[in-house]
């Protein structure tokens, strides 16, 4: 399918999701709605998880209802508190809120005696079959499954058995619980799945009470009814275990059941979501953390500067739906610069710097000019910028032999300096290596704010910074992180590390408004002419650090 290739029979206008719940509505399935957003803190959440956030808790919004935030902490080996307050802080930050918090592990009782009620309904039993026996017992998608020797073992074995499980008196691996369903099912879910293996291993909330731990398929749906979840909404992967979703409910829950619907989930190009290779990235330190602002991690995309309404903004714009698709990058980034044009403050930074020296400019002389943050946005106030003989400017508005139409710096050649004074070019200095090192020019008095009283046409605008009166910065300018289109390790593409994109990180020492020197972690802004700029947490106010967010206009496609 061709990159973005999202068609309008496809991505609902009218979001099939809420013409589901609609429908429940009016036939009196539910008499409310209710979600939840289930992650596993077993890493930071990531560009697709804002998608399933935005589902979820864009439910809730519309239908006046309920969403609950659970954390899915079945697996103790990989999860930690560390990414649990990840998680919320994401999801706070996306601009959302849930009504409850719970954790998987909180209904560990309930989900075991649902277990004990199973095997006391004829329904599961341990079986004591090596993995790879069961995993060859199992069958394949055109043969059946084969009936398990353990398969039909006394209830009250198996009972005794599942208590000597959770007592500890087995190796980890030696006994599973599984459910008895169907092994001639052509869906492979249902072919007597295990619902309990013994783990010894520390959990993060309820330390070492339990060395049985339920698996996913088993502890989501009952989490799901535990907490009266009207709508379990979940990405399309999940379609084939729908049917042992309905089957554990079923068996084990009375009264109102949990209905599962599931999307299309986000597939964004020259991005890795895969949290066990997002992890290898962090481990093998190939980036600064689980926040480097390269990662599709929801927080390194708030360090890069990225706004929270884009990234909902970007949710809302691929729509909800059932058919694979790939979204382009250019896409997130578009709606990141719309968000950024309407409510980033401006200022001048020189990010490749070349001396300007007006030569008829007094040599003492430094004049104060206020300029406003924001042509908009009156509240966001002004600033002032000194402007005196010596500027920097960008080397590439400078050229000895300029190209046809360029209207910025070359001898004889005149521009205005933004919100200050027209200048022309008299000349430039070279260095030992036939460099240029600095540029000369005169300045017309009567130029003030850019106005040329006789009506002459300046057709170049430049910025500039005052070179005895300004901040150094340190820039990262930021590009995509893989080269490839999808970077994952499949057959013909390689190791996703293989992909790395050398050129990602280009690092570069500037010069910035002397106002800058305020700024705060997080804070937005247009480099004019450069492109939108954040505040990196690394910043101090004698050390600027500024993350290039996005440049002014699309290059994204250009690259490929």
């Amino acid at each position: 399918m061709a990159i973005d290739e999202i068609k309008d029979e496809e991505t609902v206008t009218q979001n099939f999701i809420h013409d589901f719940i609609d429908e429940d509505l009016k036939e009196g399935v539910y008499s409310r709605v209710q979600t939840r957003f289930p992650p596993e803190p077993n890493g930071y959440l990531h560009i697709g998880h804002a998608k399933a956030i935005c589902i979820n808790f864009g439910v809730k919004n519309k239908y006046n209802g309920v969403c609950n935030l659970r954390m899915d902490d079945t697996n103790p080996i990989k999860e930690d508190t560390e990414y649990v307050e990840s998680i919320k802080e994401d999801i706070k930050w996306l601009g959302f809120d849930w009504d409850n918090i719970y954790f998987a592990s909180d209904y560990f009782d309930y989900i075991y005696e649902c277990a004990v009620k199973l095997i006391k309904k004829g329904l599961a039993y341990v079986d004591e079959s090596s993995a790879d026996e069961i995993r060859e017992m199992r069958g394949t998608l055109t043969e059946p499954g084969k009936n398990s020797p353990y398969r039909d073992r006394p209830i009250e074995e198996s009972l005794d058995l599942f208590q000597r499980m959770t007592d500890g008196e087995f190796e980890a691996g030696s006994k599973v619980l599984r459910a008895k369903i169907d092994m001639a099912s052509p869906n492979m879910n249902m072919r007597d799945p295990i619902i309990y293996r013994i783990m010894y291993a520390h959990h993060h909330r309820t330390g070492d009470k339990w060395c049985v731990y339920p698996m996913y398929d088993f502890a989501h749906p009952l989490s799901d009814a535990c907490e009266k979840v009207t709508h379990s909404l979940c990405s399309l992967e999940f379609e084939n275990h729908r049917p042992l979703y309905d089957w554990v409910c079923d068996n084990c829950v009375e009264g109102e059941k949990p209905r599962q619907i599931e999307f299309a989930r986000m597939n964004l190009n020259y991005t890795l979501t895969s949290k066990r290779k997002c992890l290898k990235l962090v481990q093998d330190k190939i980036v600064d953390g689980w926040d480097d602002p390269r990662m599709a991690t929801i927080s390194g995309m708030r360090r890069r500067g990225y706004p929270a309404d884009a990234i909902r903004d970007f949710c809302e714009k691929i729509g909800v739906s059932k058919a694979y698709s790939v979204i382009d990058f250019a896409m997130l980034e578009s709606c990141v610069r719309d968000s950024l044009n309407r409510n980033a403050k401006r200022a001048m930074a020189v990010v490749d710097p070349l001396k300007l020296i007006i030569d008829n400019y007094p040599e003492d002389k430094v004049e104060e000019l206020e300029v406003e943050y924001h042509p908009d946005h009156e509240e966001f106030g002004k600033r002032t910028i000194p402007f005196g003989k010596e500027l920097w400017i960008e080397k590439n508005d400078f050229m000895v032999e300029p190209i046809s139409k360029y209207r910025r710096l070359f001898v004889g050649n005149e521009v205005r300096l933004y919100k200050a004074y027209c200048v022309t070019c008299t000349g430039y200095d070279l260095d030992e290596n036939g460099e240029v090192i600095a540029v000369h020019a005169t300045y017309d008095p009567e130029t003030f704010g850019g106005d040329t009283p006789d009506g002459r046409k300046v057709r170049g605008t430049i910025h500039w910074v005052c070179a005895n009166d300004c901040n150094t910065a340190e820039v990262r300018l930021y590009d995509r992180l893989f080269n490839v289109e999808n970077p994952s390790d499949e057959e013909g593409v390689g190791s996703f590390e293989d992909n790395l994109n050398p050129d990602s990180l280009e690092v570069k020492t500037a010069y910035v408004e002397k106002a800058l020197a305020g700024t705060h972690p997080g804070d937005r802004f247009q480099f004019m002419r450069i492109g939108y700029f954040c505040t990196d947490k690394d910043s101090k106010p004698d050390a600027l650090v500024f993350n290039r967010t996005v440049q002014l206009r699309d290059s994204f496609n250009k690259k490929k």
